[in-house]
C-alpha cells in the first residue's frame, strides 16, 4: 500500500524531470501525436498515478485503517525526521481527487496550449505541482509535508507567470509567491513548535501526544499553522494574491483552485484536526477568518466583470465554507465539500476556458447568447454553477448542507460539537483511530503550592473533547451560521449572474461561437459527471445526509439569491444585473479596497524604506568605499613621482644618498 502511494507521487515527479530534459527532443520522435513529447510525458504518468490512487482508495474503503511506512530515518541529534508516508481514508480520497483533476488539466492543456513555445516546461511544472500536492497528501511526517508545501509555492510562481512577457503576469506571480511565503514563515514555526513539543514530527505521533502538550503550546502552534493555511488557501487577510493569479493560463487556475495549492491549507487543518480540536481559541480565530472570507469574497464575486475573477473569489468563499465547517467541528462535511468543490471548480474553470478561447476575452460584457452554439460547454457549466450555488441534487448541495446543519447545531447548542462525524478521534473514512488515553503531567514534587498552581495552569494537557462539549463561544457559532446563510444567498446570486450574462441574451461580440476542440469539450463534459452525482456518495454517512430543516432553508435562500439576480437581468438583458448594487458596486468590485489599503500601509512604507536604504548605501557605504579608493590613488600618485622609470634619476638618487651617508659619517664620527 505504501509503495503504491509512493509511486503515485513519484510518477508525476519523474514526468516533470523527463519533460524538462527530453520533452522538446521527444516531440521530433512523436510527430503527429497530440501534444507531442511533452504531452505524452505529461498525460501518461499522471494517468497511471490516477489508477494507482484509485487502487489505494479502494483498498482503504475495503479495509479502513491507517497504513504507515518509513522510507528513511534521518537522525538529527534531537527530534528525528521520518521520511515516510501515511495512507488512511482522508489521504486516500483527497489523493484520488488530486489525480483526477490533474489528468483532466493535462489532457485539456494539450489543446488549450497548442502552439505555445514553452509548453514543455508548462507541462513539466504541472506534473511537479501534482507530485508536490500528492506528497502533502500522503506525507506521514510534518517536515516531509512541508517540503511538498514549499515545492507547490515555487511551481505556482512559474505557472502563474508562464506568459512572463506581459508585466501584469510576472507581477501576479511575484505577488502570489511573496504573500504565500509570508504565511509560510508562521507555518514553518508552527511545525517546529509541534514537532519539538511532541518529540516527533510524525503526524500520528503528534496527534497521539497532543493531549500531553501544554495548552499554550498547542494554541500557539495551531495559530502559527493557521498563518500558513490563510496564505495557501487565500483566506483573509492573505487572500489578495488569488484573484491576481488569474493572469496565468486557465488550466493552471483550475489546478490551483480545485486540487492543489489552495486545497492544501484546508487539507492540513483536517489532517491535524486533533490538534485544532484541543484549542478552542484557534478554532475561534479560524471561524472569524472564515466568516470574513466567505462573505467578503462572495460580495466581491457579485461585482466582478472578469469571468475568471468571479470564479477566483468564489474559490476564496467556498474554501472559507470548508474552514467554517472545521471551526464548528464538522470535519467530515468539510472534507466532503473539499472533494465536491474540487469537482465542480475544475469543471467551472475549464468550461470558462472554453468560453474564453471562443470569445477571445475574459469579460462577461463580451459574452451572451452562447447556449445554442456551445451546447457542451453550456450544459457542463450549468451543472458546475448549480453545484456551486448548492442547487439540489447537485454535489455542492449535499456537502454545503451538511456544513450548514453542523453550524446550526453548534449555534443553537451554545457552540457544542455536533453529535456525529466531528471528532478527530472518531473512526471513519476521513478520520484517525482513537489515540490512547493521556495521563496527567507529573507534578513538581519540590514546588510550593503557588508553583504547583502555575505549573498546573500552564502545563495542563488539553483533554480530548466529546460530542456535545462546548468548544466555541456561542457568539462565534452564531456568526458562522449566519455567515453561511448569507453566503448561500450571495453565491446563488453571482452564479446566476455569470450564467445569464454568459449564455443568454444577445451576443455581445463579433466572434463565431462554437464548442472548442474535443480535447477541451470532452474533458469538460467528463468533469460534469462527478460535479452532478458526487453528493450521492456521501449518503452512506449519517452526518452527510440532508436534514429537512437545513435543506429547505438552503433551497429557499438559493431561490432568493438566484431569483433576485434573474429579475434584475430580465429587466434589460443587455445590462449587467450588478448595477442594482448601486454605490457599493465599486467597493465590491475592488474587494473592499484591501489591496489599496495594503499598498498604503505596507507597500509604500517598504518602498520608502528601500529608497532610503539605497540612498544611504550610495551616499554612505559606497561613498566611504569610493573615498578610500580615491585616497589610495592620491597617495599612490605622490609615491609614484620618484618611480618614473628614468635610470638617471635613480643614479642621481643613489649618488646623493651615498654623499649624505659619507657626510654624516665624517661629521658625526
Amino acid at each position: 500500500m505504501i509503495w503504491l502511494a509512493s509511486l503515485t507521487a513519484l510518477l508525476p515527479f519523474l514526468a516533470a524531470f523527463a519533460g524538462m530534459l527530453f520533452g522538446p527532443s521527444l516531440t521530433r520522435v512523436l510527430r503527429g501525436v497530440p501534444g507531442g513529447g511533452p504531452g505524452v510525458l505529461a498525460c501518461a504518468p499522471v494517468a497511471v498515478s490516477l489508477v494507482l490512487s484509485a487502487v489505494v482508495a479502494f483498498a482503504v474503503w475495503r479495509d479502513p485503517g491507517e497504513r504507515t511506512g518509513t522510507l528513511a530515518l534521518v537522525d538529527t541529534g534531537s527530534v528525528p525526521i521520518r521520511i515516510g508516508l501515511q495512507v488512511d481514508g482522508l489521504s486516500a480520497v483527497v489523493g484520488l481527487m488530486v489525480c483526477c483533476v490533474a489528468v483532466a488539466v493535462q489532457v485539456y492543456s494539450v489543446a488549450y496550449m497548442k502552439g505555445d513555445r514553452r509548453y514543455s516546461s508548462y507541462a513539466a511544472f504541472i506534473s511537479l505541482f501534482t507530485s508536490a500536492m500528492l506528497l502533502v497528501v500522503y506525507a506521514g511526517d510534518l517536515l516531509v509535508l512541508y517540503a511538498g508545501w514549499e515545492v507547490m509555492g515555487i511551481c505556482s510562481y512559474f505557472l502563474i507567470g508562464h506568459h512572463w512577457e506581459e508585466r501584469a503576469n510576472s507581477r501576479a506571480a511575484v505577488k502570489a509567491f511573496l504573500v504565500t511565503r509570508l504565511g509560510d514563515v508562521g507555518f514553518l514555526i508552527g511545525v517546529i513548535v509541534l514537532g519539538v513539543g511532541a518529540g516527533t514530527f510524525e503526524i500520528s505521533g503528534i496527534l497521539a501526544r497532543a493531549g500531553d502538550l501544554p495548552s499554550s503550546t498547542v494554541t500557539a502552534a495551531a495559530l502559527l499553522l493557521l498563518a500558513g493555511v490563510a496564505g495557501k488557501s487565500a483566506q483573509f487577510p492573505l487572500h489578495t494574491w488569488l484573484p491576481d493569479a488569474m493572469a496565468g493560463p486557465t488550466p493552471i487556475s483550475a489546478l490551483i483552485h480545485a486540487a492543489t495549492m489552495v486545497a492544501a491549507g484546508v487539507y492540513v487543518v483536517a489532517r491535524l484536526y486533533g490538534v485544532f480540536l484541543l484549542t478552542p481559541g484557534a478554532r475561534t480565530v479560524l471561524a472569524v477568518i472564515a466568516v470574513v472570507s466567505m462573505v467578503g469574497a462572495a460580495c466581491a464575486a457579485l461585482a466582478q466583470d472578469d469571468l475568471k475573477r468571479v470564479l477566483a473569489y468564489s474559490t476564496i468563499s467556498q474554501l472559507a465554507v470548508m474552514a467554517a465547517g472545521l471551526a464548528v467541528g464538522a470535519k467530515t462535511a468539510a472534507v466532503f465539500h473539499l472533494l465536491t468543490h474540487g469537482a465542480f471548480k475544475a469543471l467551472l474553470f475549464l468550461a470558462a476556458g472554453c468560453v474564453i478561447v471562443t470569445a477571445g476575452s475574459n469579460l462577461l460584457a463580451h459574452y451572451g447568447g452562447l447556449w445554442r452554439a456551445m451546447p457542451v460547454t453550456f450544459w457542463s457549466m450549468t451543472v458546475g454553477l448549480a453545484a456551486l450555488a448548492g442547487v439540489p441534487p447537485f454535489s455542492g448541495w449535499f456537502s454545503k448542507d451538511s456544513i450548514i446543519e453542523a453550524a446550526q447545531h453548534s449555534a443553537t447548542h451554545g457552540g457544542s460539537l455536533p453529535e456525529q462525524g466531528v471528532s478527530a478521534h472518531a473512526a471513519g473514512w476521513a478520520d484517525y483511530a482513537p489515540p490512547p488515553e493521556i495521563a496527567s503531567p507529573p507534578k513538581c514534587a519540590a514546588a510550593s503550592q503557588v508553583c504547583e498552581a502555575l505549573v498546573a495552569k500552564i502545563q495542563a494537557p488539553a483533554a480530548p473533547l466529546a460530542a456535545g462539549e462546548v468548544t466555541l463561544p456561542g457568539g462565534a457559532a452564531w456568526l458562522v451560521y449566519l455567515g453561511l446563510l448569507l453566503t448561500v444567498v450571495l453565491t446563488a446570486a453571482y452564479a446566476m449572474r455569470a450564467w445569464l450574462m454568459t449564455f443568454f441574451g444577445e451576443q455581445r461580440g463579433t466572434y463565431e461561437p462554437r464548442d472548442p476542440s474535443r480535447f477541451m469539450s470532452w474533458t469538460v463534459a467528463a468533469l460534469a459527471v462527478p460535479a452532478a452525482i458526487l453528493g450521492f456518495f456521501g449518503l452512506g454517512a449519517a452526518e452527510l445526509r440532508p436534514h429537512l430543516g437545513a435543506s429547505l432553508l438552503s433551497v429557499v435562500l438559493v431561490v432568493l439569491g438566484a431569483g433576485a439576480a434573474f429579475l434584475m437581468w430580465n429587466r434589460d438583458p443587455a445590462l449587467d444585473p450588478a448595477r442594482a448594487l448601486g454605490p457599493v458596486r465599486p467597493v465590491f468590485a475592488r474587494a473592499f479596497f484591501v489591496d489599496e489599503l495594503y499598498a498604503v500601509a505596507i507597500v509604500r512604507p517598504v518602498r520608502a524604506l528601500a529608497r532610503y536604504v539605497v540612498a544611504f548605501d550610495r551616499r554612505g557605504v559606497d561613498a566611504a568605499v569610493i573615498g578610500t579608493a580615491h585616497g589610495a590613488r592620491r597617495l599612490a600618485g605622490v609615491l609614484r613621482v620618484p618611480q618614473n622609470g628614468n635610470p638617471q634619476t635613480y643614479l642621481t638618487g643613489l649618488l646623493a644618498g651615498v654623499v649624505v651617508i659619507v657626510a654624516g659619517v665624517v661629521i658625526f664620527l
